[in-house]
């Protein structure tokens, strides 16, 4: 019995370190170029199509593929996609909760009046907030950094 408890307790142990261990994808993160989330998305057309590095708690990942993580930003109810191709870094869902540094560019995506309506109403149904369709008249951008690098801390 006390050598199942000793099996049962290294598995875990080797199990919880494999989670711990730093994560690498990629390039080297550029520690220089680092820049707050808020920061970048309160002006992002001065940081389109710059690299920079940002910083923040993972927040979300991509169930299926792992191609995206949200990390979240240093104001609330903020958040960055750190988008990749399928495939080209796969994000392990356990990294959720952990922090993470992303060096990419950012780029923005143009969403048309229909689309930006659909959008803000999912984010609404997702807080359980009711949503107004006619006090949205203008579309919208959203963005993302596009990875060539990402480190996942312990």
């Amino acid at each position: 019995m006390k050598k199942i408890l000793l099996f049962v307790g290294v598995l875990l142990t080797t199990s919880l370190a494999a989670y711990a261990e730093e994560l690498t994808f990629g390039e080297t993160i550029n520690d220089n170029a680092q820049i707050k989330i808020s920061t970048m998305l309160a002006s992002p057309e001065n940081y389109l199509d710059k690299q920079v590095t940002v910083a923040g708690m993972i927040v979300g990942v991509c169930s299926r593929r792992g191609c995206w993580m949200e990390l979240a930003s240093d104001a609330k109810f903020e958040k960055l996609r750190i988008k990749v191709r399928d495939g080209d870094m796969v994000f392990p869902l356990h990294a959720k909760g952990r922090q993470a540094l992303a060096t990419g560019t950012l780029t923005g995506i143009e969403l048309s009046l229909k689309q930006t309506k659909q959008h803000k109403a999912q984010i609404a149904k997702r807080r359980g907030e009711t949503f107004d369709e006619t006090s949205i008249t203008e579309p919208m951008s959203i963005y993302q950094l596009s990875p060539i690098g990402v480190k996942v801390l312990d």
